[in-house]
């Protein structure tokens, strides 16, 4: 056992006695020991629960023969970051779970590990740590929040931001907004829609990291206690057959990852966390592959905010596992690859049934021919942009007009609710990427405020930013190089044409190479936001959106 290093042999009599100070027996310190990395905390509604699921992983490792101890991972709530300073500190918190997880797991020598994310950042930042610890582990999430009812119809957290901008358009009185802020999120759990806390907890299962259900049991129903149980049993039979996740998270793998990212038409922001984990697993991820991949898998599904479905229909309807079997049927997977169950993708998914064709649509019937993901390349972004075109009106896949250009999110914001965007204009908020946040705000706030005000077919979104999975419009984000290091989109003049074609994978600026050379000639960079503390950290070590913001020394 790897345990042994630091409790076996008279050498390590010392930590055995501090064992014994934390209440371990004899019989406990002999048995494997497994750290459950608990993300449990009393801010983030899709962390509120984990305390139980811990505790229900607990008694599957000790009823395995295996013996439990628990240690934290931090998580931001996105929400209720969104919109102020706090944004800055929600994509930077993957790389320090990442950090403090390999930390705890090398220094306690623990022989597995079973991971409880649930929200945005802390899912991807346990992946990549599983990569690097890679000793047995099972990832069990929290499970997401049931959907929200407001006046007859299913609601969830883009609905609340929508309304806002609805209200300063004159549309919603501020009692229906006060009634949708008390019914949009009726649970504890991870956002109802497929945003991006659900997205990489459906993708676990896809990696092969979780098991069935990880990513679409609901927070509040007793089977997601029965899947923590077995999660910790689960742990034990790979500690048994030394199966680790470098065997399970291979470049096929994520390829696969990647294909179920386009049937489910999963968040933008798995284009900055699938690049990230290949990184830890030396797979040099392009966000170029998702161009081939998409353009040979459908879009099956159409949940929240894409359609009017969530993930407890998902669930109902089968899962993950139903929409990988359409996928494997089309021939669209790689089937033997490895998983936490201890059997392969093809073996898993064997006998999964799609239960309702209305939300996972077959293969036969698809949303799109194309998945739900694009990336999209031209003078504007000669490194890449990302799009989610599942969640585009079809009149704006195709749109060209007048760049309106700010250089933060607060004063974008603040022309949009001002009536000072009209349709048919092209929003550019830039120097909000990895460095130039730093920390690549989510553009939540004014995706919404655009669709709230009535201009979500008319007008779009680009932004060396990110955006929360609950956006929908045009919007495209990931602009790279981004404007801090003097990409063509800090070029950008108000006034300039932009042409977005999404169906070609391009997005230029109207503007001739000579005028571009021009301005280059006389950028200069700005001065750092932050200067101080971890963001000015992270600012000097982060690369580009288009590499998955991964840090480099």
């Amino acid at each position: 056992m790897i345990s042994d290093n630091m409790k076996a042999g008279m050498q390590q009599a010392p930590a055995r006695s501090l064992l014994n100070a934390l209440g371990f027996t004899p019989e406990e310190i002999r048995k494997p020991m497994v750290g459950i990395v608990s993300s449990y905390n009393e801010i983030v509604p899709g962390h509120m629960n984990i305390d139980k699921i811990v505790d229900a992983v607990k008694l599957g490792v000790a009823e395995a023969g295996g013996m439990p101890v628990v240690f934290p991972a931090i998580a931001v709530c996105d929400g209720i970051a969104m919109g102020h300073v706090g944004m800055k500190y929600s994509l930077v918190t993957r790389d320090l779970i990442a950090d403090s997880t390999e930390c705890m797991a090398i220094a306690h020598q623990f022989d597995a590990l079973v991971m409880v994310p649930n929200c945005d950042k802390n899912v991807p930042g346990l992946l990549m740590a599983a990569a690097r610890v890679n000793v047995p582990t099972v990832f069990v999430s929290g499970g997401p929040m049931l959907a929200g009812h407001v006046k007859g119809q299913k609601r969830s957290l883009s609905s609340m931001f929508e309304a806002v901008g609805a209200h300063a358009a004159g549309t919603m009185t501020e009692e229906d907004v006060t009634e949708f802020e008390n019914k949009v999120c009726p649970t504890c759990g991870s956002c109802s829609g497929m945003y991006t806390a659900n997205s990489m907890n459906c993708l676990t299962e896809a990696l092969g990291m979780g098991l069935r259900g990880n990513g679409t049991i609901p927070a509040v129903y007793s089977e997601r206690l029965k899947l923590a149980k077995h999660a910790g049993m689960a742990v034990m039979e790979l500690v048994k057959k030394n199966i680790r996740p470098r065997d399970i998270m291979t470049k096929d793998a994520i390829l696969n990852a990647l294909t179920v990212d386009m049937a489910l038409g999963c968040s933008t922001n798995s284009m900055l966390h699938l690049p990230a984990i290949a990184h830890e697993i030396g797979f040099d991820f392009d966000i170029s592959f998702a161009n081939p991949i998409s353009e040979k898998t459908p879009n099956l599904c159409h949940l929240a905010p894409a359609g009017p479905t969530y993930m407890e229909d998902l669930n109902e309807a089968g899962g993950v596992y139903a929409v990988m079997k359409e996928l494997a049927d089309a021939g669209l997977l790689h089937l033997d690859c490895m998983t936490v169950t201890g059997q392969t993708i093809g073996e898993n998914i064997k006998n999964a049934v799609n239960r309702n064709p209305e939300v996972i649509r077959p293969l036969d019937n698809p949303y799109s021919a194309t998945g739900g993901l694009a990336v999209l390349k031209g003078n504007l972004a000669p490194d890449g942009s990302v799009v989610k075109r599942s969640a585009v009106v079809p009149e704006m896949m195709v749109h060209e007009g007048p760049a309106r250009v700010f250089d933060c999110e607060e004063d974008a914001i603040a022309a949009i609710k001002g009536g000072k965007i009209v349709a048919g204009d092209v929003v550019v908020i830039r120097y909000e990427g990895p460095k130039g946040g730093p920390g690549m705000r989510e553009m939540l706030n004014p995706t919404s405020a655009i669709a709230g005000m009535g201009l979500g077919s008319t007008v779009a979104l680009i932004t060396d930013g990110r955006f929360s999975g609950a956006s929908r419009g045009a919007s495209i984000g990931h602009v790279s190089p981004e404007a801090a290091v003097g990409g063509p989109i800090a070029l950008v003049e108000e006034g300039d044409i932009i042409a977005i074609d999404i169906p070609n994978m391009k997005l230029e600026l109207k503007v001739s190479d000579e005028e571009l050379a021009a301005r280059k000639a006389k950028w200069q960079p700005r001065e750092p936001r932050v200067t101080t503390g971890y963001l000015a950290r992270y600012a000097s070590m982060v690369t580009s959106g288009n590499r998955g913001a991964i840090l480099e020394i």
